[in-house]
């Protein structure tokens, strides 16, 4: 059962700014990133993809080689890099069409190298242009806004929060609950379901 936490305390996460403002993609806009994307280079693509999917901050992506990746399971092994010290790896499940994607930029790189050689700001500026193309404009036009639409989309679908937690690579399930704080469109989705008699 999906259960709603409002935290929007002082000092609290959530998944709103100060405004009420969201901080995360929704459907509409996701359909129109996805969309977008489809216009791009392929390498280029599989990065706004690889973001998308999995849920990764763009270092952990830029961080990414071949041997990161399970091919046969269609799993992306990421280095989690906010565990105060703590070397750890989370393995997050992919669409196999994204595998695909990410075989063919391996393929193109030297063995052991990584799969993007850009710096992480030419990857914000990548999804700024993304979100420029899609129409979509404010505080959650960002690879962070597409990070917190990823747990958003976890919590509607009823992942278990402790799953969640570690396909995001959070220390604790605090930080991971506040995808449960869903309002606008997803509350919307949810209430409809009292709505039939």
């Amino acid at each position: 059962m999906l259960v709603f936490c409002f935290m929007g305390g002082v000092g609290q996460l959530t998944v709103y700014d100060a405004d009420g403002r969201r901080k995360y993609l929704n459907k509409t806009e996701s359909r129109r990133f996805l969309k977008a994307v489809e216009n791009l280079p392929a390498i280029d693509a599989a990065f706004c993809l690889t973001l998308y999917y999995s849920g990764c901050r763009i270092s952990e992506a830029l961080n990414l080689t071949s041997q990161a990746i399970d091919w046969e399971t269609h799993v992306i092994r990421f280095g989690t890099l906010k565990k105060r010290g703590r070397k750890e790896t989370r393995r997050v499940p992919i669409p196999e069409p994204l595998t695909k994607q990410l075989r063919a930029v391996a393929a193109a790189q030297c063995s052991g190298k990584k799969l993007w050689n850009f710096s992480r700001s030419t990857g914000w500026r990548l999804i700024k242009a993304v979100m420029r193309e899609a129409k979509i404009e404010g505080i959650h036009a960002t690879a962070k806004g597409l990070r917190h639409g990823f747990g958003v989309r976890g919590a509607m679908q009823q992942i278990p929060v402790s799953v969640l937690q570690v396909w995001m690579g959070h220390a604790y399930a605090s930080n991971t609950a506040i995808y449960l704080d869903v309002r606008d469109t997803e509350q919307r989705d949810l209430i409809k379901r009292t709505w039939k008699v």
